[in-house]
This record gives structure tokens, C-alpha cells and sequence, in this order.
């Protein structure tokens, strides 16, 4: 979200005019495992999502809501169920981790489907760290399932909100085909030696607007990094910054 904020614009000491300029609004959090539709967006695994795509942790509305969007009209998409978003294949446990790009105090975090508040985790007012993480029991529930996530901040009166698309209890909806059989060797062959490799994923140096995949790694200020979470870089996510997202090498 971009707040606009008008500032004087001084000349020889006069007003003269006025000056728009657009601020970026401090960055929160959102679900970024299994990906809710925002981090989606930001890892361009879902196209066309507009100005979501650019800041997925600022889906932020009053509590109580029960939608996507936070009732926020740029990003209605979070919203529309038609876009086949895809489903992360759980069982009858998911454990859920928040990456918090302000750690605000916290109430609590909730955990919806349907009508059904399948968790509750209490904050207890606390500053949460950069990355929290929540396993919830998903038993009683099967099949595809939009789950809502919901950080309740405790001395305001927000929330941030993340839906997560899930296919609970199986492989997406695919069946997986029986092995062909085949005939036993009638001499074992030997186990092959693991062999490891140090080369590091292709990065360059850290840019805004580029999407990083785990394992990736970039310079920033002479000083080497690699990506722990995938995600769209924006202004405000330098490496140094964001720990959660980058660990230096």
C-alpha cells in the first residue's frame, strides 16, 4: 500500500506550491510457507496480480474480517477464488511461518477455515521475531481447503491477513499411478558416492523488483548473501535487512 503525503515546497523563502511525493507504508507481515496467494503473487507464480505483487506483507483491515483482501480494493485479487490459485499438499498437520517486516506487538494469531477457527496462539502482547512459525492440526478437514491466517496486533486496532489454498490429506487431486514392476538385478550394483557441490546459484548483485529463489546468492555492500525464502525484493528488503530472508556467506 502507498500512502501520499503533501509536503511545502519552498522557494526564497516562499510557498510556492506543493509537493506530492508517494511513501512507501512500513512493511508488516504475511504467510510466506506453505505460500498464501500474497507470496504467490511475489514469487510471479501467479501472474496478473497488480500492486500485491510488490507489497504482499500490506494486507492490513480492522479485526474481525473473514476475506482476503482485507477489504482493500488494489487487492481484490487475494479475493477471487476463480483464478485456480495453487494448492499446497499438506496432511493432517501444516505448520504455517509468518515473515514479519515490523514486528508489532502481538494479541494473537488465528487460524480459519470456512467458519471453523481450526487454532488459536496466543502472543501475549510480545514483539514476535523476524519469522514465526505455527503448526496447526488440520484433522476434521479434507480435499481443497482455503485456510485464512490472521495476526492480530495487539495495541492497535488491525490485523494483517493471508488465505492459503491446501489440498489436505493428499497430492493435489492427482492420483499417483502404481510402479511399473521390474525384474531384481541379479548382481547388486554399488551405491554410487553422494558427491556435493559448493557452486552457488547465480545472483549478481541485490536489485529491487527482481524475484530470488532459495538458494540464490548476492552481493550487497561488499558483503555476500544467500536466500532463504523466496520472495520479490523491494526498496526496504536489502539483505542486512531482513535476515529472515537472507542469511550472509
Amino acid at each position: 500500500m502507498r500512502r501520499r503525503i503533501t509536503l511545502p515546497l519552498l522557494t526564497a523563502g516562499a510557498v510556492t506550491g506543493t509537493l506530492a511525493l508517494a511513501a512507501p507504508a512500513q512493511a508488516h507481515g504475511y504467510v510466506s510457507s506453505p505460500p498464501s496467494r500474497q507470496a504467490l503473487c511475489a514469487q510471479n507464480r501467479v501472474p496478473d496480480c497488480g500492486q500485491i505483487k510488490y507489497e504482499p506483507q500490506s494486507v492490513e483491515g480492522p479485526k474481525g474480517l473473514r476475506s482476503c483482501h482485507a477489504g482493500i480494493a488494489q487487492f481484490a485479487v487475494l479475493n477471487d477464488d476463480s483464478r485456480n490459485w495453487p494448492a499446497t499438499a499438506v496432511g493432517s498437520t501444516a505448520t504455517f511461518t509468518w515473515v514479519n517486516t515490523a514486528r508489532h506487538a502481538t494479541a494473537n494469531w488465528e487460524y480459519w477455515i470456512g467458519g471453523s477457527r481450526v487454532a488459536v496462539v496466543d502472543g501475549g502482547g510480545r514483539q514476535p521475531g523476524a519469522t514465526v512459525s505455527h503448526t496447526v492440526n488440520l484433522g476434521g478437514f479434507s480435499g481443497r481447503q482455503k485456510l485464512l491466517a490472521i495476526w492480530n496486533i495487539s495495541d492497535t486496532a488491525n490485523a494483517f491477513y493471508s488465505c492459503v489454498d491446501l489440498q489436505i490429506g493428499g497430492g493435489g487431486g492427482n492420483p499417483t499411478p502404481p510402479p511399473t514392476p521390474t525384474a531384481a538385478p541379479t548382481t547388486p550394483a554399488p551405491s554410487p558416492t553422494p558427491s556435493w557441490t559448493s557452486t552457488p546459484a547465480p545472483g549478481g548483485t541485490w536489485t529491487a523488483g527482481r524475484a530470488y529463489q532459495v538458494g540464490d546468492t548476492v552481493t550487497y555492500d561488499g558483503r555476500t548473501y544467500r536466500c532463504r525464502q523466496a520472495h520479490t525484493a523491494i526498496a526496504g528488503w536489502e539483505p542486512p535487512n531482513v535476515p529472515a530472508l537472507w542469511q550472509q556467506i
